[in-house]
C-alpha cells in the first residue's frame, strides 16, 4: 500500500525546495524552487494535525539545528531527522523528539561503505530507530549511492543483495533519485520498480513527482511496497502540480481499502 509521506527540507534554517544535486559546499550553482515564509515548526504541526507519520526533516548543510529541533518539538515521535547524523549525536536527536534518524554520507567515508559505522549507530539508537538513506544517481543501467549532498558517486550500486545487507541494520530506506529531484518532470519509474522488488523493508522514494497520479504509478510499479514524497510540485511548497488535500485523500482511501480488505 503506497502512501504519501511528507517532508521538510531545511537550508540556512529556512524551509526550502532545492533542485537535487545543485547544493555544493562552495555555494555556487544553487537552484531554489521555493522558500517558505512559515517556520519548520508550522509544517510539522500541520502534518501532526493531519495525522501524517513517517515524514522526514532533512538538514541541508549547517545552520539548521534550531529549526530542526523546533519541528521535532511540534510533532514529537512523528518525524524522521536526517542531515549530519552520526553515532555521536543520533541519540540526542531521538531525545529531541525524532521518531527515527536518517543517515547517509557518514556511512560512506571516502565513498566506501563502512559497516562498523552502521553497527555503532545501531548500538546508539537501535535498528528500529535507524533509516538508511541510499539516495542515488543513475549510471547506465545501475543506480549508485550518492553522498556529500549527492556530489560524490560511490562505487556501491543498488541491488537486492546490497539492500538486504543494509536492511539487517535499519528499519527503513529513504531514497532520493538525485538526477530528477526537484525538477517536477516525473519519477524514475524504473528505480521505483527495482526498489519494490529489492527492498525487504519499508522504503520511501523521492524525486521528480509532479502529479497526484504519481502515487498510483508508484503503487503499481512497486506492488504497493514503496511510499512517495512530493516536494516542489506540492502546493504546500508553492507548486501547482499536486494538491496537499489530494495527498491526504489518497492516504485515507488507501487506509480504508486496507481495513476493508481484512477478512472479518
Amino acid at each position: 500500500m503506497t502512501l504519501f509521506r511528507p517532508c521538510i527540507d531545511l537550508h540556512g534554517g529556512v524551509v526550502k525546495q532545492i533542485v537535487g544535486g545543485s547544493l555544493r559546499d562552495d555555494g555556487t550553482g544553487l537552484r531554489t524552487n521555493f522558500v517558505a515564509s512559515q517556520p519548520a515548526s508550522w509544517f510539522a504541526a500541520r502534518y501532526r494535525e493531519d495525522g501524517l507519520t513517517g515524514g522526514h526533516v532533512i538538514q541541508l548543510g549547517a545552520g539548521n539545528n534550531e529549526a530542526a529541533r523546533a519541528a521535532l518539538a511540534a510533532w514529537p515521535d512523528g518525524l524522521h531527522l536526517g542531515g549530519g547524523v552520526t553515532a555521536d549525536n543520533a541519540a540526542g536527536w531521538i531525545a529531541a523528539g525524532a521518531q527515527k534518524v536518517i543517515v547517509t554520507s557518514w556511512l560512506f567515508p571516502g565513498g566506501a561503505y563502512a559497516p562498523e559505522r552502521t553497527a555503532a549507530l545501531v548500538k546508539a539508537v537501535g535498528r528500529d530507530r535507524l533509516v538508511i538513506d541510499v539516495s542515488c544517481r543513475r549510471r547506465g543501467d545501475d543506480w549508485f549511492v550518492a553522498t556529500d549532498r549527492w556530489q560524490t558517486i560511490t562505487g556501491h550500486a543498488l541491488s537486492a543483495k546490497f539492500l538486504a545487507e543494509l536492511a539487517n541494520s535499519c528499519s527503513e530506506f529513504l531514497i532520493h533519485a538525485a538526477d530528477v529531484e526537484g525538477l517536477c518532470r516525473g519519477i524514475d519509474a524504473d528505480l521505483v520498480e527495482a526498489l519494490g522488488a529489492w527492498s525487504p523493508i519499508p522504503c520511501t522514494y523521492a524525486g521528480g513527482g509532479k502529479a497526484i497520479v504519481d502515487l498510483a504509478q508508484v503503487d503499481e510499479a512497486s506492488g504497493g511496497r514503496v511510499d512517495l514524497t512530493f516536494g516542489s510540485a506540492l502546493d504546500l511548497f508553492g507548486g501547482t502540480g499536486v494538491k496537499y488535500a489530494d495527498c491526504l485523500a489518497w492516504n485515507r482511501a488507501q487506509s480504508a481499502h486496507t481495513v476493508g480488505s481484512v477478512p472479518g
